[in-house]
């Protein structure tokens, strides 16, 4: 079954590529998307370590002059997805969405780098000066006031869309009565108990119509703008991300950009503590406009592993919740806590496990000691793909799967730890 299971995975791949770009899947998202192409690049690298570049190298095609690089890449106008370049007006070319979403690319170049040779890293250093510019556009115009509290202007920056995180946020937009029709194209592909309500559209399209009245003025979304929210995932990501930054930064001999990623790090490992909820001992979205805390774990709260963050007392508290939580579920990691009663196994991001998301959880608990978590974490995402095969996401409870199938980050991360897992016996 494994040996079948990776050339489908193999396959997923080269079906989903569109010509150095891959799509996450056909027609529900047909466009290129920023961490969807960063771990294709992951998954591209166990046969084809040319295209895992190239996969990259797209990517930072759409990069604005101000380092941004956005959530989703126009390579044409597909009416199979919406909103499209037309609802978003970037004024780019090629057209774009016009914020980002979590910043994984630096952590998978220092794989690359890791595990290739001199190609690998002529590559690194050829990126390594944009990768720098993103982050510096996240660390200023995310994170606005300087404290190491780097914040969301869009559910969809996050990557996690409907999360209950974000209602807190979302609950404040008033919806106005000029926002215009529109039809949305997800449903039709999707069963829309799998997806998120239209309330909730509504309100991410209210975001957009601020973001383009103000020509998509960075500073004055983050000050002004309908929602403005703390996201332990990015803070997170990026922390690992400017880690592993420095680490290439330092391998590959650069010495650009050093003592500015150095403040970074120092930085934004002080402003973690702004995401602990002590009331339920978890780290939390947080609402900046009111101060209010989300209310539940997530798996992204894992991610304090992955990000080196927080403090061993914090840290033994995320083992307590992760085996309570997995307690409540045949297969972790959830991506909202089932003891919350705004858990929903099947929707979106309101309760299903995420393979990418259990991929960087598992990595953080190993290189923190917690084998045995991670190797349930691990051993039970295996199980859903060989169970339901490569979808979107998965019941934590059922372990059916749901949302896009043939999905390209599920394939990759099948593929990575299939690799690892050979050499490992080879060794």
């Amino acid at each position: 079954m494994h040996s079948d299971l990776r050339k489908r995975a193999t396959q997923i791949l080269v079906d989903n590529d569109r010509g150095g770009y891959t799509v996450p899947t056909p027609r529900l998202y047909p466009y290129q998307w920023n961490w969807d192409s960063a771990f294709a690049a992951l998954g591209f690298s166990v046969f084809d370590r040319q295209r895992a570049w190239l996969e990259l190298e797209t990517l930072f095609e759409g990069q604005w002059a101000d380092g941004m690089v956005p959530h989703i890449i126009f390579r044409r106008d597909d009416p199979d997805y919406f909103p499209g370049p037309a609802i978003w007006q970037s004024g780019t070319n090629p057209p774009s969405s016009c914020h980002s979403q979590p910043p994984v690319v630096a952590s998978i170049i220092r794989h690359l780098v890791d595990t290739g040779g001199p190609a690998d890293r002529e590559k690194a250093a050829a990126l390594f000066p944009k990768v720098l510019a993103w982050h510096n556009w996240f660390h200023t115009m995310r994170d606005p006031d300087g404290n190491g509290t780097v914040a969301i202007i869009h559910p969809w920056e996050s990557g996690r869309d409907n999360c209950p995180d974000w209602d807190i946020g979302l609950e404040r937009i008033d919806v106005p009565e000029d926002l215009g029709r529109y039809e949305r194209r997800d449903t039709e592909r999707v069963d829309a108990d799998e997806r998120p309500t239209s309330l909730e559209y509504d309100r991410y399209l209210t975001i957009l119509k601020f973001g383009r009245e103000c020509r998509w003025d960075q500073r004055e979304i983050a000050r002004n703008g309908p929602f403005f929210m703390a996201d332990p995932g990015i803070q997170f990501i990026l922390l690992r991300a400017d880690r592993d930054l420095l680490y290439l930064a330092t391998e590959l001999a650069l010495e650009d950009g050093l003592e500015q990623i150095d403040r970074w790090i120092a930085r934004s490992v002080d402003g973690c503590g702004n995401y602990w909820n002590d009331r339920i001992g978890c780290f939390c979205a947080r609402d900046l406009r009111s101060g209010r805390f989300s209310d539940a774990m997530t798996s992204i709260s894992m991610l304090a592993f992955y990000a080196g963050a927080g403090t061993p007392g914090q840290r033994a508290r995320l083992v307590e919740h992760a085996h309570a939580i997995l307690d409540r579920c045949r297969y972790g990691f959830p991506s909202w806590d089932p003891r919350n009663g705004k858990f929903e196994s099947k929707r979106y991001w309101r309760g299903p496990v995420w393979a990418m998301v259990n991929y960087m959880i598992v990595q953080g608990l190993t290189e923190c000691g917690e084998t045995a978590l991670a190797d349930r974490i691990k051993a039970d995402t295996l199980k859903l793909i060989e169970k339901s095969g490569f979808r979107e996401y998965f019941d934590p409870i059922t372990g059916e799967g749901h949302g896009g199938r043939n999905f390209t980050w599920t394939a990759a991360i099948y593929l990575m730890w299939s690799a690892t897992e050979q050499t490992s016996q080879a060794a």
